[in-house]
């Protein structure tokens, strides 16, 4: 009966950690091929997939055409992400994601509001996180006008 248990956990782990690479990678590409082979790829906690999925769907509004195909998949990545940050509030990874969003998106759509707090609290989490986001969250640092690399101690 162990064996099984250990079985699923690490089965659950890998899909965890594979449904983490694939997003961000597409993140990181940020072609729309990426983020829909992202998007029909996920699988794992119905929590996080509900961040990624609102994570992905936003930047795919990015990518598509036409103003209401734009705002559609927005507001439908706007929700879930929401979603899932409001079930686990203090999850970095979810703030973390929500930051990039935010940091990115046309001001008109207002959604801007938490960038202060979600960078407060990946921050403070950052020293706890396991290695594989520790470096997600160090490349995107490079870049982001709002994290930076000297802020992030281990």
């Amino acid at each position: 009966m162990m064996k099984i248990i250990s079985t699923i956990f690490l089965t659950s782990l890998f899909f965890f950690a594979s449904s983490r690479a694939v997003v961000f990678n597409a993140l990181n590409e940020g072609t729309l091929e990426k983020i829909d082979h992202a998007l029909s790829n996920l699988q794992g906690d119905e929590n996080d997939v509900k961040a990624y999925k609102g994570t992905l769907l936003m930047t795919k509004a990015g990518l598509v055409n036409g103003p209401m195909n734009k705002l559609d998949h927005f507001k439908e990545g706007r929700e879930l992400l929401e979603d899932a940050i409001e079930s686990r509030n203090a999850n970095v990874e979810y703030r973390f994601l929500r930051l990039t969003i935010q940091e990115h998106v046309p001001g008109i759509l207002n959604y801007n509001d938490e960038i202060e707090e979600d960078k407060a609290l990946i921050l403070r989490g950052y020293p706890e996180l396991d290695a594989d986001l520790k470096g997600y969250i160090k490349d995107y640092a490079k870049q982001s006008t709002v994290l930076k690399a000297e802020d992030l101690i281990d």
